[in-house]
């Protein structure tokens, strides 16, 4: 693809500016193939260049996103996963018993710029729920090519697994992430589409390590669409602080005990 349509690409039109950044980009860094899909790390990185949003992991000045949170995040998710270990317990043998499938499910998420890694859940839907998501797409409240997939009333959902996704407990498991370094207890919820699937727009919300709750979980959730739901967590990758965190997950609390678009 030529310069012309790289300007498109970042520039939403073939206007000069946008393939004056494009030609100044391959005159400073010319080993750079940007419009390598494969070179998301790339990709990520000029995106939050051209809106201006900050790359918080990757300055040294960042002291609080680099080395206080997730330090702190890893020692709060040990804690809680030792004082919740019964209750996880007691989830496992209940979704073993409701159909006798497998308790755990793990599904490849798109995490800190564009890296893919192995999210764990537990299981709330019937075992062959990949396979029967084409067959329902019609239904998805986002729209049939949305490329987020939400259905109100989904059918793949078990008995038990409706209990957990309204109670968010279906979530625990991801504090074995926080604690492996692949998400933050803070930060924009992983999304199981490639990155591939992103429009320009939305590839800043990968500039910090994804979280298991955030701006747009107290926000409305599942009744946000991916257009809105990336600018909300934009907002928070450029004002996020120690502060917003905590702020954040108070607001969680809230949030899970209404139970408003968790389904």
């Amino acid at each position: 693809m030529g310069l012309e349509s790289f300007g498109t690409l970042v520039g939403g039109s073939c206007n000069p500016t946008a393939v004056d950044v494009a030609k100044e980009f391959h005159q400073e860094f010319p080993h750079r193939t940007v419009d390598r899909r494969c070179d998301w790390n790339s990709r990520v990185m000029f995106s939050c260049d051209l809106q201006a949003v900050p790359l918080p992991l990757a300055y040294r000045r960042s002291f609080y996103p680099r080395v206080v949170k997730p330090a702190v995040g890893a020692a709060i998710a040990v804690v809680m996963l030792t004082l919740l270990a019964p209750l996880m317990v007691a989830i496992a043998l209940l979704i073993k018993l409701d159909d006798g499938g497998p308790v755990f499910f793990r599904q490849k998420r798109t995490g800190y710029l564009g890296r893919r890694f192995g999210m764990f859940k537990f299981r709330t839907m019937v075992p062959d729920a990949e396979a029967m998501k084409e067959r329902l797409r019609q239904l998805n409240q986002h729209g049939a090519d949305a490329i987020d997939f939400k259905i109100k009333d989904d059918p793949r959902i078990t008995r038990m697994g409706r209990f957990l996704r309204k109670t968010s407990l279906d979530e625990l498991p991801n504090l074995f992430n926080v604690v492996i370094g692949d998400m933050a207890l803070v930060g924009p919820r992983p999304t199981s589409f490639h990155p591939q699937e992103y429009r320009e727009n939305h590839l800043p919300r990968l500039a910090v390590k994804p979280g298991i709750t955030g701006l747009w979980q107290v926000s409305g959730r599942a009744n946000i669409d991916f257009d809105a739901r990336s600018a909300l967590d934009i907002r928070y990758v450029r004002w996020q602080s120690l502060g917003t965190d905590v702020t954040l997950l108070l607001r969680t609390v809230r949030a899970v005990l209404k139970g408003n678009g968790a389904y």
